[in-house]
């Protein structure tokens, strides 16, 4: 079984210098739109990516579908998948309540020490629309960690729209993620 990610006939790529390029251009002429900007283009771009991880697929797991892989192997088909693509690793953790955490400890968008947010914004609308089609239901994703802003790992939340938006909320008021998902006392 091999690892390749999708021939280059099956679609295009930016490399790690044109995404980090197009990110700082956008937020030093647009930044007002800049993150809306960002996430639509990774909204747009998860139909390709999800099509390039159906196409690897069967060549480097074996699995025909994505339905066939099991719960339990799926995080780390998808880290390969997301490895061989050149986005990074990617660990799938549950946090209940229909919550996942997507962890990278080398994800490819961010920028270590450049920022005091989460800045991986593109990659937030991709992975939106990729596990939505992988789970067949509407899915939000937020990042919450970013080693842009020096945080050890980049996490992003993915969840139905209203649980991320109550999870929102709640870190606009000043509490962590982790005690608006109800993981802290």
């Amino acid at each position: 079984m091999t690892d390749r990610a999708a021939s280059p006939a099956d679609g295009i790529a930016i490399g790690r210098s044109g995404l980090r390029a197009l990110r700082a251009s956008l937020l030093s002429h647009s930044p007002d739109q800049a993150l809306t900007i960002l996430q639509e283009t990774g909204y747009a771009s998860g139909a390709d990516v999800y099509q390039a991880f159906c196409t690897w697929l069967p060549a480097a797991t074996g699995f025909r579908t994505p339905d066939q892989i099991e719960a339990t192997k799926l995080g780390a088909v998808l880290s390969r998948f997301f490895q061989a693509a050149g986005w990074g690793s990617l660990g799938i953790t549950s946090l209940g309540g229909g919550t996942l955490a997507l962890d990278s400890p080398d994800w490819v968008e961010a920028e270590p020490a450049t920022a005091e947010q989460p800045m991986c914004f593109l990659s937030a609308g991709l992975l939106a629309d990729f596990f939505g089609r992988l789970s067949g239901e509407a899915v939000g994703v937020m990042e919450v960690e970013c080693r842009s802003r020096n945080d050890e790992r980049c996490r992003f939340l993915t969840a139905a729209p209203e649980r991320l938006q109550e999870v929102y909320e709640a870190m606009t008021q000043g509490k962590t993620y982790e005690a608006a998902l109800g993981l802290t006392g």
